[in-house]
């Protein structure tokens, strides 16, 4: 495989591994829900890079469809280069606009999202898909960079998504009227997608009284007027009359026949109309989405929603529902999670919900938006499609499509040092929440957690405790002793994983163990030991 080289890519390869976990701050005011949780559907303002690192304890390896519309790198986007990589070369590109005149543009647009990529292949499930958004001007480094992370083997498709009917009239050699779709796999464990919608029978009947049931008429004329030599034959009706179809018939005439023998042929009501072939309704499984997508929208179509819900175009580049909706639908169940981190106008969280409406399903979003529209924008579209758009055409937004969601903010970063300064103390749920994963590399559940009890929750392998308080008296006096250890219980089979700021029981002691029937106990302190157990 051909590896992708560029500027600065030896300073970011594993940046990601260096971000730090940030806190997120629920935000009630700004959420659609009775109770502000992770478990909800998220909209998340923040740095994007940030803010999948902090979803890393609860959401890793969790996430069924990721859909991402990232800067094209057009040079019009004004889009600004904003990580704060060790590098002299990268702190020069820090705040600076990104635009034509750039020489190091497509550098930089990699260097962005490397990391990115990085850290979304770590929340997608093994059963996981990602789709990227992209144009002519970074489709073929966007190729070798996603070969290069998720593996040229778990590449599933190249999707070119015609984008507006026409030409732009500024064109000077070829019209573009596309973008593309790039899709990859987590893992061979994903060997298929579900198939796109059924056909729709409301419209048809059974004219000839067929016992199989309800059909959809398909022609069997081709448009094609250089067609097979072996296309072109004649066909006698039921009543006689023949037909002849010089552009030729879709089918060859051995499979023709056979239809006709089993009735599935459809001759007219007297037996003399132009032949069509039956498609019946328990036949059908519904279609795989072809590598050009022509039916899912448009810019045009994606404007309109845009103005449909606001009254204005309050988005430039939003994209349609429909075709966001096609993609999560190929690639999840009902209750699978899609995560977005370039949120923009949160069409991501309208096709959920849309397509939930349709189908009584419970599948959830998590939207990522690092700009200040996340609130005014994202957030607003996401509530008028929850509640309804009384002056809309669709009938289902008209009404509201139902749902919830949490709005949070990124914080601060939780500094593990911080604790023996006294300085920017984390609460205990955040804390927790970082040593849990750290050490275990397991989801984070919060509705384990017994403060009282200091549990935190329960791994594979670990039962894990945690003494803490964001107090610097109470870190100074708190330690694993006797008898808090006795405290923590019997021996389930599962080791005892203890944080506390140090300790005064000697576990190496194993006479002092067994005498007071300890057994399985680990200890870390915080803030040094809690990286050794992920070596």
């Amino acid at each position: 495989m051909a590896i992708l080289s560029f500027k600065g890519k030896s300073f970011i390869q594993n940046y990601h591994l260096a971000v730090k976990y940030h806190e997120l701050i629920p935000k009630k005011t700004r959420s659609l829900t009775k109770k502000v949780s992770l478990k909800d559907n998220l909209i998340i303002h923040g740095d994007n890079l940030k803010a999948l690192k902090a979803l890393l304890p609860t959401y890793a390896g969790k996430i069924k469809c990721i859909y991402i519309d990232p800067p094209y790198n057009t040079g019009n986007e004004d889009w600004v280069y904003n990580d704060n990589v060790n590098s002299p070369m990268m702190q020069e590109w820090l705040g600076n606009v990104v635009d034509k005149e750039d020489l190091t543009r497509h550098d930089k647009w990699l260097c962005m999202m490397m990391p990115r990529l990085k850290l979304l292949r770590e929340l997608l499930s093994p059963e996981g898909s990602i789709f990227c958004s992209i144009d002519d001007y970074e489709v073929h480094s966007l190729r070798s960079l996603l070969d290069e992370i998720f593996g040229e083997d778990n590449f599933i498709g190249q999707l070119v998504w015609r984008k507006r009917p026409n030409p732009p009239n500024d064109s000077k050699f070829i019209g573009r009227i596309h973008e593309y779709v790039l899709c990859y796999r987590r893992s061979d464990t994903l060997n298929n997608f579900f198939k796109l919608d059924r056909l729709d029978f409301s419209a048809y009947s059974n004219p000839d009284d067929d016992i199989k049931g309800d059909w959809k008429p398909t022609p069997l004329i081709l448009t094609d007027t250089q067609a097979r030599p072996n296309l072109v034959y004649e066909v006698i009706s039921p009543s006689g009359k023949t037909f002849k179809c010089e552009s030729g018939w879709r089918i060859e005439e051995a499979l023709f026949n056979e239809l006709n023998k089993n009735e599935q042929i459809y001759w007219g009501i007297n037996g003399s109309s132009t032949p069509v072939r039956k498609r019946y309704l328990s036949e059908d499984q519904g279609i795989l989405l072809n590598s050009i997508v022509l039916e899912y929208g448009s810019t045009i179509t994606a404007r309109k929603e845009i103005k449909e819900i606001f009254g204005k175009l309050v988005f430039d580049t939003p994209k349609p529902t429909k075709l966001i909706k096609a993609l999560i639908r190929l690639s999840t169940d009902n209750n699978s999670l899609v995560l977005d981190s370039f949120a923009g106008s949160g069409t991501t969280a309208h096709a959920v919900l849309d397509l939930n409406k349709e189908e009584n399903g419970n599948r959830r979003f998590v939207l990522v938006e690092c700009l200040d529209y996340a609130d005014n924008i994202t957030a607003e579209r996401v509530c008028r499609v929850i509640k309804g758009v009384p002056d809309a055409k669709d009938e289902k937004l008209k009404s509201g499509l139902g749902g919830s969601f949490s709005f949070f903010e990124l914080g601060e970063p939780i500094e593990l040092e911080s604790i023996l300064k006294g300085s920017k103390l984390p609460n205990y749920m955040d804390l927790a929440r970082y040593v849990f994963y750290t050490a275990t590399g397991e989801e984070f559940l919060p509705e384990q957690v017994d403060e009282n009890k200091h549990f935190i929750g329960e791994s594979k392998e670990y039962e894990v405790y945690l003494f803490y308080k964001p107090d610097l008296d109470y870190l100074k006096s708190t330690a694993l002793t006797l008898d808090i250890a006795k405290g923590l219980g019997e021996y389930t089979g599962k080791k005892k994983l203890v944080f506390a700021p140090t300790k005064y029981l000697d576990l190496n002691d194993s006479e002092l163990l067994t005498k007071h029937g300890l057994k399985g106990i680990e200890y870390c302190q915080l803030p040094f030991e809690i990286y050794k157990l992920r070596e």
